[in-house]
């Protein structure tokens, strides 16, 4: 079969169509996960008075760079049992901001995340804590840089810090590294540097909020979105300014620990 110059060309041209129109790619990904933790720590210290939580989150990404989120986790104790409120038992964050490639293969991210405690009247007259706390409410900003499997990242507070009267630009400094093992796992380590200006406790003066807390978590992705994770905590937290005000004040909310979860991604 003999075909013309311009016969071809018109063949070529329907060919290279049909296979060109591919989907075109999503301008943004939505992501939502469930979970549960035997003991839900933030920076080291205890939520939950070393009890489990039930964990949620959704997170949006657009293809710009311009990312948010919110999490959320239930059986909130600190504020009861650290700041004398009455109430305050779950956990909303709420977060935004922007990554994008700076060259050199680094990637800068900016942003700010709230950690709300609805109805927490922590330091509300007609609480234990009346007058010696403020809101538990609080916001950050924060500024991070990664490369390769490596990222740190720097939160400054703006107002006060998890109810900590004066705490107003309280800082953290975290950072952690990602490990592909293979087989779906994952080893990650970290290492955080929390400061709290203006708490005083025994012979601390205005450091006694100051810590350094580590971890090594180990995750396997089990498939179909399921994944499970062991990590290993430890803080230097001062035991004197880390224990519950009410309640067992022996236990110290920073002490070592190994935190099991199960997590579905969805």
């Amino acid at each position: 079969m003999n075909l013309t110059k311009s016969a071809l060309a018109a063949l070529a041209l329907v060919s290279t169509g049909a296979f060109a129109q591919t989907a075109p790619a999503a301008d943004y990904t939505l992501a939502y996960n469930v979970g549960v933790v035997s003991d839900y720590r933030f920076r080291g210290i205890e939520q939950t008075a070393g009890q489990g939580s039930i964990q949620g989150g959704i997170d949006y990404a657009h293809k710009s760079g311009f990312y948010a989120g919110a999490f959320f986790a239930n059986n909130i104790k600190w504020i009861k049992d650290v700041n004398g409120a009455s109430k305050g038992d779950y956990e909303i964050d709420l977060y935004g901001g922007y990554k994008t490639d700076i060259g050199s293969g680094l990637t800068l991210d900016v942003g700010a995340i709230t950690y709300q405690y609805p109805g927490n009247d922590s330091g509300a007259v007609g609480t234990l804590g009346a007058g010696g706390y403020s809101k538990a409410d609080t916001t950050e900003g924060f500024v991070g840089l990664s490369y390769s499997v490596a990222t740190l990242k720097y939160y400054q507070s703006f107002g006060d810090f998890l109810g900590n009267k004066n705490s107003n630009g309280s800082r953290y400094i975290d950072l952690s590294a990602t490990f592909d093992l293979g087989n779906g796992m994952t080893l990650t380590p970290h290492i955080g540097r929390q400061t709290v200006p203006n708490q005083s406790f025994g012979t601390l003066v205005g450091n006694a909020a100051d810590y350094t807390d580590y971890s090594l978590a180990l995750a396997k992705d089990m498939g179909n979105g399921l994944v499970v994770s062991a990590t290993a905590i430890a803080t230097n937290a001062d035991h004197g300014f880390y224990a519950p005000t009410y309640g067992n004040t022996n236990r110290l909310l920073g002490k070592s620990t190994l935190v099991v979860g199960l997590k579905y991604n969805f």
